[in-house]
């Protein structure tokens, strides 16, 4: 993170130094003051959203984790067109030097006060993706699991029978309902702990004592996915 803000800070200070070289050394229309207070007025805002998009560039990119990171990409884009916006009315009260100030103040109050809420929006979207992505996780959790371990299971298999048998319930847990919920936890609970007995059974080879510890979790996760169907529609 601090490699990846540290580049990112050098372009935003070249940036940034590049704008005072311009507002400073251009010379301004001839036979007009430069340095009025539109002119301070424009530069200030300008300066602002420049320190107010860094700070978002810092929450924006101080995230590790590759999806996080992903998602608040969207914070550096609004604080981009904050910014863009902003330079271009800001700039407008720059080179209209005569305009009086009252009117500059009042377009970038209002610009800024639209930049700040645009980011404020965002940010509490990434939060809410953030914590919808977190509950679903916790959702499937179950299902994947459950997929996991039946794979795992027709790799120890030691005969064909068996491994049938472990396919068929790789095959009902891969194409199950992935989402679960507090309503069908005891289904979840009774398929967990059949899981185990037929585990057993596939380390003892035993092909009879898997085709009915299979059979029965079948049924479970049969019955599951129809609970999950219902509480969709319902």
């Amino acid at each position: 993170m601090k490699k990846r803000f540290g580049l990112y800070t050098a372009v935003w200070a070249a940036l940034l130094v590049l704008f005072n070289v311009i507002a400073f050394v251009s010379a301004g229309w001839e036979g007009q003051e430069k340095y009025t207070t539109a002119f301070w007025t424009g530069y200030a805002f300008i300066t602002v959203t420049f320190l107010g998009q860094l700070i978002c560039a810092y929450f924006a990119l101080k995230e590790t984790n590759a999806q996080k990171l992903f998602y608040r990409i969207s914070l550096l884009k609004t604080s981009y067109s904050g910014l863009t916006t902003t330079f271009f009315f800001g700039g407008l009260c720059m080179l209209i030097s005569p305009l009086p100030y009252w009117i500059g103040i009042l377009v970038c109050s209002i610009i800024l006060a639209a930049n700040v809420i645009a980011v404020v929006k965002t940010v509490g979207a990434i939060d809410e993706v953030v914590r919808i992505d977190s509950k679903v996780k916790q959702q499937t959790i179950f299902i994947k699991s459950l997929t996991v371990d039946a794979e795992g299971l027709m790799a120890r298999a030691k005969s064909d029978a068996v491994r049938a048998e472990c396919k068929k319930l790789y095959e009902a847990a891969r194409y199950s309902d992935p989402i679960s919920s507090d309503m069908i936890a005891s289904i979840e609970g009774q398929i967990t702990v059949k899981f185990a007995v037929l585990s057993d059974a596939v380390s003892a080879d035993d092909v009879q004592a898997v085709s009915t510890a299979a059979a029965e979790i079948l049924i479970l996760i049969k019955e599951r996915n129809a609970k999950c169907k219902l509480l969709k529609n319902g």
